[in-house]
This record gives structure tokens, sequence and C-alpha cells, in this order.
């Protein structure tokens, strides 16, 4: 008799997400590089009530940019994939892939 233990241990990440306008964080600058670094949260910065930058660790970050990459590599296969392919034909094989895809 073989007997298999499989142990799957997950850890839960609380990341917490501040707003902040501009002036704020300015004046703050070190207490939020603190939050950021040592407590894993996210920093986000408005201006005219608008966000304009987040501040995120630097771990984050890497995986975000290597996310982008990947999804740059994969839209760049894609557009050589279907270089030859006229756009109206291209755009009629969306919407029937569409159409089927909500009927089913």
């Amino acid at each position: 008799m073989i007997i298999v233990v499989i142990s799957i241990t997950m850890i839960l990440e609380v990341r917490m997400v501040t707003e902040v306008n501009a002036v704020n964080f300015r004046q703050n600058l070190g207490e939020m590089l603190n939050q950021v670094q040592y407590r894993n949260n996210s920093i986000v910065i408005n201006k005219d009530g608008k966000p304009v930058a987040a501040l995120v660790d630097a771990e984050l970050f890497a995986r975000i940019r290597r996310m982008r990459d990947r999804f740059d590599a994969l839209s760049n296969r894609i557009s050589a994939a279907y270089a030859e392919v006229p756009i109206e034909e291209g755009l009629a094989e969306i919407d029937d892939l569409v159409a089927r895809e909500r009927s089913s």
C-alpha cells in the first residue's frame, strides 16, 4: 500500500491600499515609504481628486513588469499570426466566436 500525503500551505497576504492627496504624500513621504516597505501596503496619490500615481513595493512592481512583458510578447505573437488576415475577416471571426461562447 502506498500512502501519499499532500500538504498545502496557503499564506494569505493582506495588502492595504491607502489614498492620499499629493500634498499629504509630500509631507509624509518617509512614513509612506515605511508603509510600503515594511507593511507591503500600496499608496495611491491623488491630485485634484484624481489618481495620478501609485507607490508599491519593489517586489510587486517587478511582478507587474514581468506580467506586462509577457502580455506584450503574447500580443506580438498574436499580431504576427494574424498579420495577413484582413481586418474585416478577423473581426468577423471574433464576433462569431463571442456569439458561440455566449450561446453555450
